[in-house]
């Protein structure tokens, strides 16, 4: 009978270790995990590049039109020898990577309505303005088409060159289908907090060059297979002729209610949009959420420049350029 018991109390111990083991197992998969607790965080507070607010671009008019308005601030990001070479009468000459610095510790960005980020042609400004929404700093814009929408002799270098009709016969017309939702990008910042793992996250973005980010047309026509290709615009332009390949996801649909999980985590994703400066908001965002992503340079109007211009699809070209003046 001692031997039944002894049994007894010793099966009933196991069992009982086993079980609190299993519980303490589910609370452990249970768990959310960074990326989770981040994007959770995002979305509940304003979720910026699901908002009607994304792109924040602003036209050269009205900065033109507030030059002498102290509660406009222009930060020109090109390099020191083009600043000085010529910028935006009162504008600030400042360094990408380290515009997060600049905002903590050099200004106090809620004494300005707007503060317009400018480069070249409005992409990186683009990414760095998305980066900066994202952390909280609502008042932050990029200038469209960028220097090259001021003056003629910034574009010919930069829109001009580039807005092309390279590959406008290259196009498929296939609709391909958006994948299941399936994996989530694995984020290791150690933070527990959706608000400390933003942090994190968005100074990692900042210390990356945004060139780094960026993929020629010629280089995904060639092998577009390399890349999933998120074609972010309206089904009307996806249809006309895309990139082979390239699955339309309509903008400001990348919430984790809607489209993004079905974006995948072992392939990098290249966004496409008309201007390529769209397209940058949205690279910034999926960064920060941990995705492997691109923007293609100059958008389709690296490939398709002319189709865009007639149709009125943003197509760069020379009405875009005003010819303001600038100092020297």
């Amino acid at each position: 009978m001692k031997k039944i018991t002894s049994y007894l109390v010793v099966l009933f111990i196991a069992t009982t270790i086993l079980s609190s083991f299993k519980k303490n197992e589910q609370s452990i998969q249970t768990e959310p995990s960074e990326f989770e607790l981040l994007v959770k965080y995002l979305e509940e507070n304003g979720n910026f590049i699901n908002s009607d607010l994304a792109p924040a671009i602003i036209l050269a008019s009205e900065i033109k039109d507030n030059v002498k308005n102290d509660k406009y601030l222009v930060l020109d990001i090109r390099s020191e020898s083009w600043f000085e070479y010529g910028h935006i009468k009162n504008a600030k000459n400042a360094v990408g990577p380290e515009l997060l610095n600049y905002f903590e510790n050099e200004i106090d960005p809620s004494n300005f309505d707007k503060i317009t980020i400018v480069c070249y042609s409005g992409q990186s400004a683009a990414y760095y303005a998305s980066l900066l929404r994202i952390a909280g700093y609502n008042n932050v814009y990029s200038l469209k088409w960028g220097m090259s929408s001021w003056a003629d002799e910034f574009a010919q270098n930069i829109w001009v060159k580039n807005s092309t009709n390279t590959y406008a016969d290259q196009l498929e017309t296939t609709v391909n289908t958006m994948p299941e939702k399936g994996d989530i990008p694995i984020i290791e910042t150690g933070k527990i907090e959706g608000k400390e793992i933003l942090k994190e996250r968005i100074k990692e973005a900042f210390a990356k060059p945004y060139k780094e980010y960026i993929v020629k047309a010629e280089t995904v026509f060639e092998n577009p297979s390399d890349y999933f290709i998120v074609n972010y615009m309206d089904e009307e332009k996806y249809n006309f002729g895309h990139i082979p390949g390239a699955v339309q996801y309509q903008p400001k649909t990348l919430a984790t209610s809607t489209n993004l999980n079905t974006l995948p985590t072992n392939k990098k994703v290249l966004v496409n949009c008309l201007t390529g400066q769209n397209a940058a908001y949205t690279v910034a965002y999926l960064n920060v959420l941990g995705y492997d992503v691109a923007n293609l340079g100059y958008g389709s109007n690296s490939y398709m420049n002319t189709v865009l211009t007639e149709k009125g699809w943003e197509g760069f070209n020379s009405e875009e350029i005003q010819n303001y003046p600038v100092v020297e």
